[in-house]
């Protein structure tokens, strides 16, 4: 088994959607997995958040674009991504009141807010975080 069919396999059965290079140092080198996972964002089998960061992607039937695989969306995403980063972070705004029941509109955007020591860069498609 190559060190790429390795990595697809623990992808296939990971129950979570966010990746970190962390996750694959015990099969490869640090360059190795690096280059793997690089050639997987090119297959369109993960997408790149952030640094390090990488999340399964699948491609969407109506517009044939690469979107990610997480049932909850980008928001979902971002949220699991601070999580395995061990951001502390708040939901505001209208996320926050949707969330506690307050209102029944579903807020358009995802508002979050997090550390100001915080300073990656997370980035799916238009929803950013300190970008």
């Amino acid at each position: 088994m190559t060190t790429k069919d390795r990595i697809l396999s623990r992808l296939k059965r990971s129950k979570r959607y966010v990746f970190t290079r962390d996750d694959f140092k015990d099969l490869a080198s640090y360059d190795q997995v690096g280059r793997i996972l690089r050639m997987l964002v090119k297959e369109g089998v993960l997408m790149r958040v952030g640094y390090g960061v990488y999340t399964k992607a699948r491609r969407n039937v109506i517009t044939g674009k690469i979107m990610p695989a997480a049932p909850g969306g980008s928001s979902a995403v971002m949220t699991e991504a601070l999580k395995r980063l061990n951001v502390e972070y708040k939901l505001t705004g209208a996320t926050e009141c949707y969330n506690k029941g307050k209102s029944t509109q579903i807020p358009a955007t995802l508002e979050i807010k997090i550390s100001p020591r915080f300073k990656r860069t997370l980035v799916i498609g238009k929803s950013k975080i300190n970008a």
